[in-house]
């Protein structure tokens, strides 16, 4: 279920490194070579296909960009948010890349 902006606000402030836009959250990921970069990609793939839910992600040599929205909702849900605080777990492991 698509979520009000209130609850929308609330979400955010959980998960701070994450940008509003729109009817999505971004966040941008910088690695020290492209390898790194790509060994993140493969562990949020595995993340997105576990819960069915799956990231635009825009690769720029070290640099990934990953943008998330419900899109059979009309923008922002649950799901977009608990996907963000799993990737941000992950990204707090920086010896898996």
């Amino acid at each position: 279920m698509k979520l009000p902006s209130s609850k929308t606000k609330v979400e955010l402030a959980k998960t701070p490194a994450w940008r509003h836009l729109g009817k999505s959250i971004a966040r941008s990921f910088v690695f020290d070579d492209f390898s790194q970069a790509m060994k993140f990609v493969n562990h949020v793939s595995r993340l997105a296909e576990a819960v069915n839910h799956h990231p635009d992600i825009t690769i720029q040599y070290n640099k990934v960009k990953l943008t998330l929205t419900t899109h059979d909702e009309g923008g922002l849900t649950m799901k977009d948010f608990r996907l963000a605080r799993k990737i941000d777990q992950l990204e707090r492991k920086p010896s898996r890349f």
